[in-house]
């Protein structure tokens, strides 16, 4: 299916390391013709790392898609009621988020956007990148995985001896995942080298 002309949600959580590799998506999806509105999570708008400062990150996510950020449970709880999106896409999907989104919590912007989106049968694309992914994450990465409406990025493990619990999306699926979860189907293989 094609992306052009879509209502596309990005959501931001933390795993700033792989701010780069998101921004470069970001910018991919806003040039296929999506109409893209992003949310940041808590964690997202306000802590500043060594890969940048959180305010940055926000108007530089402003300046690609042209519409402020969502930044307010408030503001993501209109996502449910009004099906404003075709489909969402979490990226980075950390593992807390994981976490608390298989265990229904939404505790923040990004969370309250994904349940209120879900709840209309909708596409969410999780381009994860967790350090405990393959330790006390995996039940929840199973959870989602048998989800309804629930995608993932294809990911692999990106330090297997540094960080051998570990596992990170290959973001540069991230437009073929999104086509593929439109028609309602999981890129394969998921599971990525």
């Amino acid at each position: 299916m094609e992306i052009n002309g879509k209502n596309i949600g990005v959501a931001f959580t933390g795993s700033f390391c792989t701010y780069k590799k998101s921004f470069a998506e970001l910018e991919n999806l806003v040039a296929t013709g999506a109409k893209v509105q992003t949310i940041f999570s808590d964690a997202a708008q306000k802590i500043d790392s060594r890969f940048g400062e959180a305010d940055s990150f926000i108007k530089k996510a402003e300046a690609i898609t042209g519409k402020k950020p969502f930044l307010t449970i408030k503001e993501s709880e209109v996502v449910g009621p009004s099906a404003m999106f075709d489909l969402m896409v979490i990226m980075p999907c950390t593992g807390n988020t994981i976490a608390k989104l298989a265990n229904g919590i939404t505790d923040s912007p990004v969370l309250m956007a994904a349940k209120a989106h879900l709840r209309n049968e909708r596409p969410l694309v999780l381009c994860m990148a967790s350090n405990d992914a393959l330790g006390m994450n995996m039940k929840n990465i199973g959870l989602l995985m048998n989800a309804k409406n629930i995608y993932f990025v294809p990911f692999s493990q990106d330090d297997p001896t540094k960080k051998p619990n570990s596992l990170v999306a290959h973001f540069g699926k991230m437009t073929e995942t999104i086509k593929f979860a439109l028609d309602g189907k999981q890129i394969q293989p998921v599971l990525a080298m």
